[in-house]
């Protein structure tokens, strides 16, 4: 059984996105979704680093208009996140089978 994560939190505000990739098993997915999408910045070096270390176990997500609400350019994203849209969410929600939602 897969799950899929999201986080809606910045990183440099709360811990939902650390707790998320500490819980989050092999198979698994997490989405990093509206101020949570600062922290799939390249240049976020820490929480970068944190991201590229979970990468083996499981996919991560970013919402791109979420991106794009904030100024951040896909170019900008962490390598191996991958940039979805809306339908690309429900999709993910789709073949999950459970979702949780880190506040």
């Amino acid at each position: 059984m897969s799950t899929l994560h999201t986080v809606n939190k910045s990183p440099f505000e709360r811990g939902s996105l650390a707790s998320a990739l500490a819980h989050a098993l092999p198979g698994d997915a997490v989405l990093l979704i509206e101020d949570a999408v600062v922290g799939a910045r390249a240049s976020a070096v820490k929480v970068a680093d944190l991201l590229e270390a979970a990468m083996p176990a499981c996919k991560l997500y970013v919402l791109g208009p979420d991106l794009t609400a904030r100024g951040i350019p896909s170019t900008d994203v962490v390598e191996g996140i991958n940039i979805v849209d809306y339908p690309g969410f429900v999709d993910l929600v789709a073949d999950h089978d459970k979702t949780q939602a880190w506040l």
